[in-house]
């Protein structure tokens, strides 16, 4: 936990440093409590507090009696105080979610991303689908903070702008940032999907888990979000995290990046629903749609809802016993334990955890197999106990990281704060 300072200057960051005392603990903190988490003094956190309530961010809950003196009157959240949106951006589904200061998912909803992925006609869906999630739930739309947008890689973070993602071939320098601003009239910040997926699982744990782990996403791509002592490893252009090129194997079917046995060419939803195409696993007659032509066309965003359809079925096979099926998903694992091995050993980490879209249609059959493939890998150097998690948030942890990148920024305590301009 950061702790204030009790300059006169600088009660925006000690406003932000109280908030985050009083957000970490659900039971409430009592006033001088929270001057002795964060060294300010009783005068200052008196001062914020009083400010704090009347903006509705918090609220007195009541008092504890605990030994000699005065009852200590408890300051808790106010969790309608404000509320922040997400939307996560994927090549198949647009997840829209609402979040209240307590991180709580209070409306939710998805739509279909259009089929032409023309980027004017996603803005326009986002903005009407945002307008009509705010109407729904009845909050006052005064109280929004604004819009986080979780897209894939490679994004520009500075300006706003979505570069040239793979699987939105006609995706190229969108400016989505300023254009789902001006359609909302509310304030935007861009992430990339992978990130976003990291900070939703950094806001809702505590300061003794989560401290230094790997995303694994799995959606209709592959990447991996970083975390090193709680803080999101961006990199150098915030594109940190595109690990579908780690080389998993010897042999395959050649990547889009020329080389042969890149994880992401192996595990992805399109890449198991074509072996299961070319295996006869699947065939027409398990299939409401035609899905031979999609399983070869992968970066087509017309065909993505048929690779997902598909990827169901497949599951649902594996479900029944069917041994290609099980095969097929099995293999899966054991790549995608050999890309967690490379970054387990090159970061020295000690969990993973594993979400994403689609990583809920597919991990009972890849955690049959993954553990085992990790802890046991001849190529693992770590001596410590390796923590292999599912996330608990669940299909829209990128949409909900989104949202609460735009809480953390709102009323998380930030150094900068500190530093004084001309």
């Amino acid at each position: 936990m950061r702790r204030g300072t009790n300059l006169p200057a600088v009660g925006g960051y000690n406003r932000s440093v109280v908030l985050d005392a009083v957000r970490r603990e659900a039971a409430g903190l009592s006033r001088t409590e929270i001057a002795e988490r964060t060294g300010l003094s009783p005068q200052a956190v008196t001062n914020v507090s009083r400010r704090l309530l009347d903006a509705g961010l918090i609220r007195e809950s009541g008092t504890v009696i605990s030994g000699p003196g005065k009852p200590r009157t408890m300051l808790q959240l106010e969790p309608g105080g404000s509320f922040a949106l997400g939307v996560h951006v994927d090549p198949a589904v647009v997840t829209y979610v609402l979040l209240d200061l307590h991180g709580t998912v209070v409306a939710h909803t998805q739509t279909p991303t259009p089929s032409a992925s023309r980027p004017d006609e996603v803005v326009g869906l986002i903005a009407r689908t945002v307008d009509g999630l705010v109407a729904g739930s009845g909050v006052d739309r005064a109280r929004l903070l604004g819009i986080g947008i979780a897209a894939p890689g490679p994004i520009d973070v500075e300006d706003g702008v979505v570069l040239d993602p793979p699987m939105l071939p006609r995706w190229r320098h969108v400016p989505l940032r300023r254009a789902i601003a001006e359609a909302t009239g509310l304030p935007v910040l861009l992430e990339k999907d992978v990130a976003a997926a990291a900070v939703a699982e950094l806001w809702f744990s505590d300061g003794a888990s989560r401290r230094d782990f790997a995303f694994v996403y799995y959606g209709t791509g592959f990447g991996t979000g970083l975390v090193i002592g709680r803080d999101v490893v961006r990199g150098s252009s915030s594109n940190a995290g595109d690990s579908g090129h780690v080389t998993v194997a010897s042999s395959g079917r050649r990547c889009t990046c020329g080389r042969i046995g890149c994880v992401g060419e192996l595990i992805t939803p399109h890449a198991l629903v074509r072996q299961a195409v070319e295996a006869g696993v699947l065939t027409a007659d398990d299939l409401l749609v035609d899905v031979l032509d999609a399983a070869r066309s992968e970066g087509d965003p017309d065909d993505l809802h048929r690779i997902e359809e598909a990827l169901v079925a497949l599951a649902g096979k594996a479900a029944d016993g069917d041994e290609g099926a099980l095969e097929i998903l099995h293999e899966a694992a054991r790549h995608l334990a050999r890309a967690v091995v490379v970054v387990l050993n090159l970061l020295d980490l000690a969990e993973v955890v594993f979400g994403g879209p689609f990583w809920h249609v597919v991990a009972p059959w890849v955690l049959q197999v993954l553990p085992e493939a990790v802890r046991s890998s001849a190529a693992l150097i770590a001596k410590h106990p390796i923590a292999l998690e599912q996330s608990a948030i669940g299909t829209d942890v990128a949409a909900v990281g989104a949202a609460c990148l735009v809480l953390d920024h709102a009323f998380s305590p930030r150094p900068s704060a500190l530093l004084i301009s001309a």
